[in-house]
């Protein structure tokens, strides 16, 4: 999957401004079964949020290992909500086209 350009990510945000997010990071912080929920709902959705409230300085640690273990890419980054998408490896199953 090549990486997403500003454009790319910028119309994706556009698209996700209505969703709410699926996956929110609890007590625990980020466990296997919370990774595993993201994993299903990208295979599911390709486009989804995430609600990760973390203390600012961790934030962008906390997104970039989830973008790392899902394999997945970001879309933005916003308060804390953090926008993944990734395309669904069987094009039948697609449900976005991007630009």
């Amino acid at each position: 999957m090549d990486k997403l350009t500003s454009a790319q990510r910028k119309w994706l945000r556009g698209m996700a401004h209505p969703l709410q997010p699926i996956v929110r990071l609890g007590k625990q912080g980020l466990t296997d079964a919370v990774l595993r929920q993201i994993d299903e709902a990208l295979d599911a959705h390709e486009l989804i949020k995430v609600q990760i409230p973390v203390p600012r300085e961790e934030k962008t640690a906390v997104a970039g290992e989830i973008l790392e273990r899902t394999r997945s890419q970001s879309a933005g980054l916003v308060g804390h909500v953090l926008i993944l998408y990734r395309e669904n490896p069987d094009p039948e199953k697609r449900y976005i086209e991007l630009p």
